[in-house]
């Protein structure tokens, strides 16, 4: 009798910083991200963004949210630096499309503090 396995999930990596974050504060910030959004009147897109960001960074999505880049685990600096680009890029490719850019504006903002190019959380 095989048993069933669940399809592997992307693996936590507590020990490993995440950006220039600690896990455990990007983990915090991840977790007030309800109550730092409702402070702002931010479209449902850069919640959006915003929240993908936080999670593929921590290693919870298997694929970065703009350019669908693989990671084993939390990203390192170069892969997120990369995806921070890339934003740039695709918000600028997305001029006509508010929904596209707010929502690479909100994993632009997630990801640049996380790597310390921000002070601002979201």
């Amino acid at each position: 009798m095989n048993p069933v396995t669940a399809p592997a999930q992307p693996q936590r990596d507590e020990g490993k910083p995440v950006g220039v974050r600690a896990y455990a504060e990007a983990e915090e910030t991840e977790r007030e991200l309800p109550g730092l959004l409702s402070s702002r009147e931010a479209p449902p897109g850069y919640r959006d963004g915003v929240s993908a960001g936080y999670r593929w960074a921590l290693g919870r999505d298997a694929r970065s949210p703009v350019t669908g880049a693989g990671a084993d685990g939390v990203p390192d600096m170069e892969l997120l630096t990369a995806e921070i680009d890339a934003a740039v890029v695709r918000e600028d490719e997305a001029v006509n499309d508010p929904a596209t850019r707010d929502y690479v504006r909100g994993v632009h903002s997630a990801l640049a503090w996380i790597c310390g190019y921000s002070d601002r959380r979201v």
